[in-house]
């Protein structure tokens, strides 16, 4: 199929393509969620390893299941379903194995951020910021972090969230506004810009 009529086909359309045998439609659902995936994984972990078994899981799963999904709610719905799962089966794991040796954030927040303005006082200011942000966002709770991440990573709607979650749209409501109220009381005015 040619390409540009491919690329507007909406993802749930792709992903039944794709559980019909057409890779192509496979490759522009990939291209189109591999980045803010990613995101989602590395922040919900943070430990870059975990977050790179994660994505390869978590498409693994796409992949297995190809043949069993329905188009009842949009793609991103049902990836950052099986991505939710997976974050979730890891905490596990790792509250299992005692293992909490991971690389912190800080260290991978660059690679995360938009590019840096190119004045030093605003560089550092940015910085800054952005470990402050990363120290409250960790501190969170899990259910409240998770919530906020998947609002800000994935575009999905509160009720899609409420449903990859596993809870009712008013809990992931409130788990959203105490998460952003956390944040914008540590972090103050800069919180606003």
């Amino acid at each position: 199929m040619d390409q540009t009529i491919l690329a507007k086909e909406d993802d749930a359309q792709l992903m039944l393509r794709y559980a019909h045998g057409d890779a192509q439609a496979f490759d522009l659902l990939y291209s189109r969620h591999k980045a803010p995936l990613y995101r989602y994984l590395l922040r919900q972990c943070r430990d870059r390893a975990v977050a790179d078994d994660l994505f390869q899981d978590v498409w693994g799963r796409v992949i297995r299941n190809r043949k069993r999904y329905q188009a009842r709610a949009k793609f991103a719905t049902f990836l950052y379903r099986v991505a939710h799962n997976c974050v979730v089966d890891q905490f596990r794991l790792r509250t299992r194995r005692h293992d909490d040796q991971s690389e912190p954030v800080d260290e991978t927040s660059d690679s995360l951020a938009a590019p840096d303005a190119e004045r030093p006082d605003r560089q550092l200011a940015d910085e800054q910021f952005r470990a402050a942000f990363q120290r409250v966002l960790d501190g969170l709770p899990d259910e409240q972090r998770a919530v906020f991440l998947l609002y800000e990573e994935s575009g999905l709607g509160l009720d899609e969230i409420a449903e990859i979650t596993g809870v009712g749209i008013e809990t992931a409501k409130s788990r959203l506004r105490y998460a952003v109220n956390k944040l914008r009381k540590a972090l103050g005015p800069a919180a606003e810009e």
